[in-house]
C-alpha cells in the first residue's frame, strides 16, 4: 500500500492502482470517455486528465499509476478548463440533432456537455461528414456520431474477438470503420450488439423495427401478436425507476395488451419445446454415433459465427430453431390451424434483448409456405420507447397472465435468459430421456457465472456426458480448434455470442455497470426455483402439442416445422 493526496484527502491505495481507481475509493469521480473496466487502459480521450504536483503537463488518471507522498488534484481550474475544451472540441465535430436522437438523454458527451456547462459554441470549423451504414438489417452505424473513444473497437477486438471494427487514416480524418469501409452485412460482424452497449453516442444502434410493428397494430386487417423472451422481463423495469432485480413479467403483459396486440404469448413455451427437440437430438447423435460434440443453436450471433469463420463445423450444430423462432412457426401453423386463423393474417413480433434476432429473422430458411416464422423483432430499448410513445405508466400497471396454451412454460424455460441456462434446462430432461427418473440436483452450479468457458460432467447410467458452456464468442475459438483436430471430450457445447448470456444482449438497456448484470440473472434463477415445474418435459401444454400434432420430438412433422438449415456464409463474404 501506498499513502497519496488527492484533493488534500489522504488516500491509502494498492501499489499501481491507477489514480482513477485511488480517486473512486474515497468517492471522487473523474470523468472517463474511452476508459473500460478490466482492461488496459489506453488514456486515448483525456477527459480524465489529473494534475499531479511536480508534473508540468495534464496526467491521464486512467493510465497513470499512484505512488507513496504523490499530490493529485482532479478539480483544479486547469483540470476543469482542459476537459472544457475537450468536450467543446467534441461537440463542434459532432451532428447537432440531439432532440431527435435516438441517445437523447443517454449519451455521455450530452452528459458532459452538462456537467461542464457548455453553453455556446466556442470553435467553429469543418466537421466530419459520412454515410450512414444501414445495409444490415439489425444495426446502423452513423460515423458522424463516433467520438473515436475505441470502446466499441476494444469490445469487438478484445472481448468478441471479431475484428469487425478498427480505427483509420490519422488526423481530423481518422475513423472507425468496417475493413475497406464497406457495410457491416458484408463484414465479419456477428451482428450481436455488444459494440452498441458500450458506445457512448449513437454512432452504434439497432436498426428500428417500430414503424412496421407500429403499423401492423393499427392495420385492422392483421392480427398481431407478441411473445416475450426470458431476459426482457428480467430487466425493462430498469427503464420505469422500477428497482433492478424485480421480475415484471405481469406488467409486461398488460402494457403489450393496452399498445393493441391481440395475443400475448410467452417465448419461454418454445423455450420448453426446444429443449424437448434438443435433448432428444443429443440422445440419437450419443446412442447412434451421430457427430459430436452438438452445440447448441439457440443464439443466433453464435450461428453465425460459425457460418462464417468455421463452416466445417456446421454439423455440430444443433439443427433445431432459436426458441422465438419456434414459436412464430408454431403461431402459423399448429395454433392457426386450431384457432381457425388465417395465418396470412398474423403479424408476430418478439420482444428480444438481441440486436441479432432482427438478422435472423429475415432468414430464408426460417419461414413456411413463403411466410416468415417472426415478422418483426423489437429489442428491450425499442419497447421502452413504445411504451413512452403511447404513454404507459409501466409503474403503475397491474399484473395479467399469458395467453394459452403458448404461454405456459417452466422454470427450465426461465433459465435460457443467462449463460449456462441452456445447458441446464437440457440436461434436466435428456437425464429423464434417458433414465427414466428426475434428475435431483436440478442447479448444476459448475457451469453458472462469469467464466469464459465452464465446464462440467454428469453420469447418466453406465454412461458420463461431458459438457461445456462458451460465455462469450470471444471464447469459442479452442473448443473449435480442439475439435479439428480431433481432441475434444465434450459431447455437448452451449454458445452464447454475448458475455453473461442473452441477459447482456446487445438490444438491452444500455449500461456500464456490472452489478446490474448479476441481478438480472438473480430474477431468471429465482422464476426457476419458483415454478411448480423446473423440467421443460413437464410442460403439460408442450405434451399436448406432441399428441395432437407433432407425434414425438424429432418426428418428420417436428423436424418439418421445428429445425432449420445453415449455410457456408464464408465463401459469401469472400465473394
Amino acid at each position: 500500500m501506498v499513502e497519496l493526496e488527492i484533493n488534500k484527502i489522504k488516500v491509502q491505495a494498492e501499489e499501481g492502482m491507477s489514480i482513477l481507481d485511488a480517486a473512486k475509493s474515497v468517492g471522487i469521480k473523474i470523468p472517463t470517455l474511452c476508459h473500460m473496466k478490466d482492461m488496459l487502459p489506453t488514456g486515448a480521450c483525456r477527459i480524465c486528465v489529473v494534475e499531479v504536483d511536480g508534473m508540468r503537463g495534464l496526467t491521464p488518471s486512467c493510465a497513470y499509476p499512484v505512488s507513496s507522498g504523490m499530490k493529485v488534484e482532479t478539480n483544479s481550474p486547469r483540470v476543469r478548463q482542459a476537459r472544457k475544451t475537450i468536450v467543446e472540441l467534441l461537440i463542434e465535430n459532432h451532428p447537432q440533432d440531439c432532440l431527435v436522437c435516438v441517445r437523447n438523454k443517454n449519451c455521455e458527451l450530452q452528459d458532459l456537455s452538462e456537467r461542464y456547462s457548455i453553453r455556446e459554441h466556442r470553435f467553429v470549423g469543418e466537421s466530419k461528414c459520412h454515410a450512414i451504414d444501414i445495409s444490415s438489417a439489425s444495426m446502423e452505424r452513423d460515423p458522424a456520431k463516433c467520438i473515436l473513444c475505441g470502446r466499441c473497437v476494444r469490445t469487438c477486438n478484445e472481448v468478441q474477438k471479431i475484428g469487425a471494427i478498427d480505427f483509420t487514416n490519422r488526423g481530423f480524418i481518422s475513423n472507425v470503420t468496417t475493413p475497406y469501409n464497406k457495410g457491416l452485412n458484408v463484414s465479419d460482424c456477428i451482428l450481436c450488439g455488444q459494440c452498441i452497449l458500450v458506445c457512448p453516442t449513437a454512432a452504434l444502434r439497432e436498426k428500428s423495427s417500430l414503424k412496421e410493428v407500429t403499423n401492423a397494430l393499427n392495420d385492422k386487417a392483421k392480427i398481431p401478436i407478441v411473445q416475450i423472451a426470458p431476459a426482457v422481463r428480467a430487466s425493462i423495469g430498469e427503464e420505469f425507476n422500477i428497482p433492478l432485480g424485480t421480475n415484471v413479467t405481469g406488467q409486461l403483459i398488460t402494457a403489450l395488451k393496452r399498445l393493441g396486440f391481440k395475443y400475448v404469448f410467452d417465448t419461454n413455451f418454445a423455450a420448453d419445446l426446444t429443449i424437448i427437440e434438443e435433448a432428444s437430438e443429443l440422445i440419437s447423435r450419443v446412442t447412434n454415433d451421430g457427430s459430436l460434440p452438438m452445440f447448441t443453436s439457440c443464439c443466433p450471433g453464435w450461428v453465425k459465427y460459425i457460418e462464417q469463420n468455421r463452416p466445417q463445423l456446421l454439423n455440430h450444430v444443433s439443427s433445431c430453431k432459436s426458441p422465438h423462432e419456434m414459436e412464430g412457426a408454431v403461431l402459423k401453423t399448429y395454433y392457426a390451424k386450431k384457432t381457425g386463423i388465417n395465418p396470412d393474417d398474423m403479424f408476430v413480433v418478439s420482444i428480444m434483448p438481441c440486436t441479432v434476432k432482427k438478422f435472423e429473422s429475415n432468414r430464408s430458411e426460417l419461414s413456411e409456405e413463403n411466410l416468415q416464422d417472426v415478422d418483426a423483432v423489437l429489442t428491450t430499448r425499442e419497447l421502452v420507447r413504445l411504451f413512452q410513445i403511447a404513454g404507459i405508466e409501466f409503474e403503475d400497471l397491474p399484473e395479467s397472465h399469458f395467453d394459452n396454451p403458448l404461454g405456459e412454460s417452466t422454470g427450465a424455460a426461465a433459465i435460457f435468459g443467462t449463460s449456462g441456462g441452456v445447458m441446464e434446462a437440457a440436461l434436466r430432461t435428456a437425464y429423464f430421456k434417458l433414465t427414466g427418473n428426475e434428475l435431483t440436483n436440478m442447479e448444476l452450479k459448475d457451469i453458472r457465472g462469469f467464466e469464459g468457458i465452464k465446464e462440467s460432467a454428469i453420469d447418466i447410467d453406465d454412461k458420463t456426458i461431458n459438457v461445456a458452456v462458451v460465455n462469450g464468442i470471444g471464447n469459442v475459438g479452442p473448443i473449435l480448434d480442439q475439435i479439428e483436430k480431433g481432441e475434444s471430450k465434450y459431447h455437448f457445447i452451449e454458445v452464447m455470442a454475448c458475455p453473461g448470456g442473452c441477459i447482456n444482449g446487445g438490444g438491452q438497456p444500455i449500461h456500464q455497470k456490472p452489478e446490474k448484470i448479476k441481478k438480472r440473472i438473480k430474477v431468471l434463477y429465482e422464476i426457476d426455483e419458483k415454478m411448480k415445474n423446473r423440467r421443460s418435459h413437464e410442460n403439460e401444454s408442450v405434451q399436448k402439442i406432441y399428441d395432437e400434432y407433432f407425434e414425438h420430438p424429432n418426428s418428420n412433422k417436428a423436424h418439418e416445422i421445428l429445425h432449420t438449415t445453415y449455410i457456408n456464409r464464408k465463401d459469401i463474404l469472400k465473394n
